[in-house]
């Protein structure tokens, strides 16, 4: 079985900084690709960020240059730091990961509950 527990989120201004994390445990072998989705009340949920393995990076437009992603295979964690918060953000973020398992080193997608970031104007 394995977990994914995110941490981090919270109640910041416009133009603030938060760090969101998400902690993996369980029977872990490895980890792939690793991702921040998020979603707001009555629309979609969107891919914020990725990151690879390897540490290659991908971000929605709407959050280039302001969000960066990055991830300690050690420590089986991956970071979301989100500065220059705009009420737009304001959304439920969630972590996912494909995690290869450790009996069967077969890979599964796994999701965090999920952590509420709220920016005001």
């Amino acid at each position: 079985q394995v977990q994914l527990v995110e941490s981090g989120g919270g109640l910041v201004q416009a133009g603030g900084s938060l760090r969101l994390s998400c902690a993996a445990s369980g029977s872990i072998f490895s980890i792939n690709a690793m991702r921040w989705y998020r979603q707001a009340p009555g629309k979609q949920r969107e891919l914020v960020a990725a990151i690879s393995s390897g540490g290659s990076t991908n971000y929605a437009d709407s959050v280039k240059g302001r969000f960066t992603i990055s991830r300690d295979n050690a420590k089986n964690t991956v970071y979301l730091q989100m500065n220059s918060l705009k009420p737009e953000d304001t959304a439920v973020y969630s972590c996912n990961a494909g995690v290869v398992v450790g009996y069967t080193r077969s890979e599964y997608t796994y999701w965090g509950q999920g952590t509420q970031v709220t920016v005001s104007s």
